[in-house]
């Protein structure tokens, strides 16, 4: 969880992408999660997922500043495939353009 959002605040310093996190976050055709309406559903207050997001908004970036992730066998994308891999995290992979 700390990757993703690492990802996200990556992405809001990148010239050719939006520089909010809502402009990251909601960019068209970015995250399934937000296709899909994964996103909108309410979070527990003691989740994870908020000390996650707290840690990745105080620079804690376990994928070496990678703009994009994906999970290789939920994706056909011949772009993704063609990124450069940073790291692997569980079943997800951070790349960059080369």
């Amino acid at each position: 969880r700390v990757a993703g959002g690492a990802g996200i605040r990556s992405r809001g310093k990148d010239a050719s992408i939006p520089d909010t996190v809502a402009g990251v976050i909601y960019q068209s055709q970015q995250f399934s999660s937000v296709t899909d309406g994964q996103f909108d559903v309410a979070i527990e207050e003691d989740s994870t997922v908020y000390k996650a997001a707290q840690d990745a908004m105080n620079g804690v970036d376990p994928t070496n500043g990678a703009l994009y992730f994906y999970n290789p066998a939920k994706t056909k994308s011949k772009w993704l495939f063609s990124l450069k891999t940073v790291t692997t995290i569980g079943k997800h992979v951070f790349a960059l353009e080369e």
